[in-house]
């Protein structure tokens, strides 16, 4: 699929803000991707569905979780995390993409897994650093993505688990399995 059709059929979908972001995190994937050995293509295709059913109706993506997806504990764990996994299914059979890389890549950017491969670490990373996004401590791991794409993802993790503590929210376990696997690579488990 082409970018300008992908575009096309994700346009619909999103506000012009979140437009906006999308075209961020495409050109963020992109470049990270080059930078890193992924799949340039890959990373456009995922970056630009990835907010596929951000503003899907809440009641049809829990059922969709109930019924169809390996995510109930997601179901506990708030709703903003639901686009994810829904959208990847949603990409599937509604656009017609079959890529597994693509399609994991999309379900996995809010949450993050332990084994993420190149191309799902990009999306993840890219949706947290493109230039639209303005928070403490995005700067600081944009510079590190510039160099060593774990330990940009080991930053953007400290920072989000630290803002939900703040706030009192819950976890969701693969994020913390995630920055776990990471910190224990990072250190060849050692430390450990």
């Amino acid at each position: 699929m082409e970018r300008e059709q992908a575009l096309e059929l994700i346009k619909p979908h999103l506000t012009e803000h979140r437009f906006q972001h999308t075209l961020g995190v495409m050109q963020t994937a992109i470049t990270l991707s080059k930078r890193f050995g992924a799949d340039p293509k890959k990373a456009e295709l995922a970056a630009i569905f990835h907010d596929y059913a951000k503003f899907r109706d809440k009641n049809e993506m829990r059922d969709l979780v109930k019924k169809k997806l390996k995510w109930q504990d997601l179901l506990h764990y708030g709703d903003e995390l639901l686009h994810a996994p829904c959208g990847a299914y949603y990409v599937q059979h509604e656009i017609g993409i079959t890529d597994y890389d693509i399609l994991d890549a999309i379900a996995y950017h809010t949450t993050g897994r332990p084994e993420m491969n190149e191309l799902e670490k990009i999306i993840f990373l890219a949706d947290y650093i493109e230039p639209g996004r303005q928070f403490k401590g995005v700067e600081e791991v944009r510079i590190i993505a510039q160099t060593d794409l774990d330990a940009a993802i080991i930053q953007s993790l400290e920072n989000t688990i630290a803002f939900l503590l703040r706030r009192r929210q819950l976890i969701f376990p693969d994020t913390l399995a995630t920055y776990n696997a990471l910190i224990k690579n990072q250190k060849g488990s050692r430390d450990i």
